[in-house]
């Protein structure tokens, strides 16, 4: 096989699906995916103990990132080869239209496509609104970053409002046990003549424990359901923004308008009617 075959045929193999240039010190992930360490770093952000691989969207921890040497000797390989290569010779890096062979620079907005400057004064595009793909990406970062602010804000909301179930449901739980004390004080004298009515204010209290309990699991699963979600979403457009313009541009339109979805919250806890049962002991 030709050096200029060889190098060709390697080319996608050695490229960074993030950054599309050649691997810089590559890493495996779980799900066997490659990445430069400083490009899987940046899309992951924030530390967190676990991580989503930006082709598949799998999860991986953090600590898991396995250097792979044996692909950084071949990306060294095709690096010598590429050198060696005969002046024209070597494939041209930028995407171009496959009707016109010129390079994708602009962005038609009606279609949600690149396309060149030849389509640009063609009659299919000819009244549409046509922008440079440098500036339709940065629009749509910028909306997508506002939208992910609000995501955010949301979520923050959701967690404040588990916590808030949380401690109301425990404040509840101690006043149960406040009622328990006190009826099994009452009922320390008169045993004998009480221990009927001890056994059944105490099965009542165990009823409020049930329910208040049934009532936190099951604010606590919707919660963090909806939490989860939002979570998913967030990492979705997180990684959205970080791919290359063009991938960027693909579907951006029903991404952003995902990213536009508001979640009702739900209101503060009360309990009113189990605060009127505890109320009547």
């Amino acid at each position: 096989m030709a050096a200029g075959d060889l190098a060709g045929s390697f080319q996608e193999e050695v490229t960074c699906p993030v950054c599309l240039d050649y691997f810089t010190d590559p890493v495996t992930l779980e799900c066997g995916h490659n990445f430069c360490l400083a490009c899987i770093r940046q899309c992951w952000g924030e530390p967190q103990p676990h991580g989503c691989c930006p082709q598949c969207r799998a999860t991986a921890p953090h600590r898991d990132l396995r250097p792979n040497r044996q692909l950084g000797n071949v990306v060294e390989l095709v690096k010598r080869l590429r050198l060696r290569l005969p002046a024209g010779s070597e494939p041209a890096g930028l995407p171009v239209c496959q009707r016109h062979q010129e390079a994708l620079k602009l962005f038609c907005q009606e279609d949600e496509a690149p396309i060149c400057v030849v389509c640009d004064r063609s009659r299919e595009h000819r009244h549409h609104t046509v922008i440079p793909v440098e500036e339709a990406a940065q629009d749509y970062q910028e909306r997508m970053r506002s939208r992910l602010e609000r995501l955010r804000e949301q979520r923050e909301e959701l967690r404040g409002l588990n916590r808030a179930w949380e401690q109301e449901s425990q404040r509840l739980r101690r006043q149960t046990e406040v009622e328990r004390q006190l009826v099994v004080s009452e009922c320390e004298g008169l045993r004998q003549l009480l221990d009927e009515h001890e056994r059944v204010c105490l099965a009542r209290l165990g009823e409020l424990d049930t329910e208040i309990e049934r009532r936190r699991e099951e604010n606590a699963a919707r919660l963090g359901k909806e939490t989860a979600r939002l979570s998913a979403l967030i990492t979705e457009l997180e990684g959205k923004c970080q791919q290359p313009v063009l991938e960027l541009l693909q579907g951006v339109r029903r991404a952003v308008s995902r990213g536009e979805e508001v979640t009702p919250l739900h209101a503060a806890p009360e309990f009113p009617e189990l605060e009127k049962r505890l109320r009547d002991f």
